[in-house]
């Protein structure tokens, strides 16, 4: 009986084009971990990221015979996970908003909710939203290097391409954001929201952030 384990990524995702039962499931095992945290990073919201992984495995379950080996698998599962989650947080950021309730009870006791972190939350599903309307080349640099937080070299090495490409991606990508976000400027600082999970970094109004 063969062992899937020594299949490559690459001999997994054939086996499992052409028919194989299991296959698919060793590839999910064997990145599950790593997909989960691209999902929970881009999302920063634990329900959000479920939902939107379980999307993305649907996706890549049917659209495998679209994989043309022209990038690793794991950056072909990246990229399918990262655009889950951001139409999922665009579908939100659309949807009528509820009034929120000031606070609900647990076990007798009130817990209230702060509204700086409802704030950043309503935030993020916009920057999110704006995310996805961005050329995909753009939108994947941004997505490794502002939200996920990788190094202009790791995300190369991620992408396939060279380093000066990853530079002008994200330069792009934060020229667009900068203009479709002015409104969460930071009057204070001269800043708007990131797109790094809530509450870390910010972007430079002009958008002329350097490597």
């Amino acid at each position: 009986m063969t062992d899937l384990r020594e299949f490559s990524d690459r001999e997994l995702m054939a086996a499992h084009v052409a028919g194989d039962s299991q296959s698919f499931s060793e590839l999910v095992s064997r990145h599950s971990d790593r997909l989960w945290a691209v999902a929970l990073r881009t999302t920063s919201d634990p329900e959000e990221a479920s939902d939107a992984l379980q999307d993305a495995l649907i996706s890549a379950y049917r659209r495998a015979d679209q994989y043309r080996g022209e990038a690793a698998v794991t950056t072909w599962l990246h990229r399918i996970v990262v655009n889950a989650c951001l139409d999922r947080l665009r579908r939100k950021a659309v949807r009528p908003t509820t009034t929120l309730p000031d606070h609900n009870e647990n076990n007798g006791r009130e817990i209230i909710e702060p509204r700086d972190a409802i704030a950043e939350r309503e935030n993020w599903i916009e920057i999110s939203a704006a995310l996805a309307e961005l050329p995909r080349d753009q939108r994947e640099a941004i997505i490794l290097v502002d939200v996920q937080g990788y190094s202009v070299d790791a995300a190369a090495k991620e992408l396939d391409c060279p380093t000066g490409t990853i530079k002008s991606r994200c330069s792009r990508g934060r020229s667009k954001l900068a203009e479709s976000l002015g409104h969460l400027r930071n009057q204070d600082e001269g800043e708007i929201v990131t797109a790094r999970e809530p509450g870390r970094t910010s972007y430079p109004t002009d958008a002329r952030k350097e490597e």
